[in-house]
């Protein structure tokens, strides 16, 4: 059955009328018994938990408020593509780089510079917003073309490299640290090659969970390192506000973090598409609404202190698994997110994660940012014998890698923003007409 359009989605109304199914292929308006959607619903906030709450524990943003957050988000999500298109919104990597950047924030404990990481983060919302609204009305072609996957590898790659130094750093104090977080490297290696159904599926969270372990084990149990304080895990309570932040927008900020919108239509652009071929139907006629959808989660989210927001790749990996499309599974999954917001507990057991942990999924997840290009170029056969292709990624490594700094009177745009500006202008110019003769 294809998605409602015209004529027959007036007849159903805005939203789908979700028809029970109990076994076989879920399509996303279709609907499981009540107990397994509960269970199946769990299962995806199981596999965006790993990434939604490590991500801002790297910015220095309160977990709490980023799971709240990315609840909400998926709801905006929900309602706007009108219940049809299946995705989870949780924490985007893609800002890491960039507010780390803008903040200077150290790598461990609450940002400083929250608020004018914030102030960024509503500005590629913004870009991004109005990015979706051109797509809404014009389509997707100009995207295709001024994004091509020589262009998204190249500053995807760019991001990874740009992190690298700070990763290091992370894991460099001393010898027990190191120790710690090259261990932590390796349970995450050991969960996602080796580890049975599903577990193979969060090495993420895995990870961090041994990680915490082992450090509990060797630091308060044999010390050998400092020992993790539960004291702020003792006094929170189990429900309470969580400590909302609002944005500043000082204007080096938010040109150096706006940018990274375009990896998110890229990102969406991709996952929009994986979920349209795990379906058998195109949802083209969804992505601009998905777009606008995660635009306005992204601006809503940095106006209360969450991080940007994005459709995440681990719960269409969870589709792919268990064949179930149902929209309404994610519906249940963003209020379970909601729930766990308004826990301080869960905040402050997050929060004492140790630093050396934090650094060795750093390791990893940084990595993967930048070997995602790899996979970018390779999926879609691109040509690195062609010199436009590969003077173009090549100029983009380097300028993420070193942090090739430019700047415009008071203005300055980072290595993120170089890679990403000079690749998408680069290329243009080298496959031109002109550059051709």
């Amino acid at each position: 059955m294809p998605i409602a359009t015209g004529s027959d989605e007036r007849a159903q109304g805005y939203f789908p009328r979700w028809i029970l199914k109990s076994s076989g292929v879920i399509m996303p308006e279709q609907r499981l018994p009540l107990g397994q959607t509960v269970v199946s619903g769990l299962q995806h906030c199981v596999a965006m938990s790993g990434s939604t709450i490590i991500a801002p524990l790297l910015m220095g943003f309160d977990p709490n408020v980023a799971v709240l957050f990315s609840g909400i988000g998926t709801l905006i999500f929900f309602v706007i593509v009108a219940g049809r298109v299946p995705s989870y919104l949780g924490s985007s990597f893609a800002f890491i780089a960039v507010v780390i950047a803008a903040t200077g924030y150290a790598g461990h404990g609450p940002n400083p510079n929250l608020s004018v990481a914030l102030g960024g983060i509503v500005g590629a919302g913004v870009l991004y917003g109005l990015i979706a609204l051109v797509v809404m009305w014009s389509g997707v072609g100009w995207i295709e073309k001024l994004l091509p996957p020589v262009v998204t590898g190249a500053v995807v790659a760019a991001i990874g490299l740009n992190l690298a130094p700070v990763t290091v750093k992370a894991v460099s104090a001393n010898a027990f640290d190191t120790g710690i977080g090259l261990a932590t490297v390796l349970i995450i290696g050991v969960v996602a090659v080796g580890a049975p159904g599903l577990w193979r599926r969060l090495p993420i969270i895995l990870g961090a969970i041994g990680g915490y372990l082992l450090y509990l084990l060797f630091a308060n149990g044999l010390g050998f390192g400092r020992p993790i304080d539960f004291t702020q895990v003792s006094a929170a309570s189990w429900i309470g506000l969580p400590s909302f932040t609002t944005p500043t927008f000082q204007a080096d900020a938010i040109v150096l973090i706006a940018p990274v919108a375009i990896i998110l239509v890229a990102e969406n652009l991709g996952h929009i598409k994986a979920v349209g071929a795990m379906t058998g139907r195109s949802l083209d006629d969804y992505l601009g609404r998905a777009l606008l959808a995660d635009s306005l989660a992204t601006m809503v989210a940095a106006c209360g202190g969450g991080t940007g927001v994005t459709t995440y790749a681990e719960n269409i990996g969870v589709m792919a698994a268990t064949k179930v499309y149902s929209t309404l599974l994610f519906a249940f999954a963003a209020m379970v997110s909601i729930v766990l917001g308004f826990s301080p507990k869960f905040g402050a057991l997050v929060l004492s994660i140790p630093g050396p942990v934090i650094g060795g999924l750093s390791i990893v997840l940084f990595g993967l940012i930048a070997a995602m290009a790899g996979r970018i170029w390779v999926e879609n056969k691109v040509d690195f014998s062609s010199p436009a292709n590969l003077i173009t990624v090549a100029v983009a490594l380097t300028a993420g890698a070193g942090d090739l700094t430019l700047k415009f009177g008071a203005f300055t745009i980072g290595g993120i923003g170089t890679a990403t500006f000079g690749a998408i202008i680069l290329y243009q110019i080298l496959t031109s007409r002109l550059a051709r003769r």
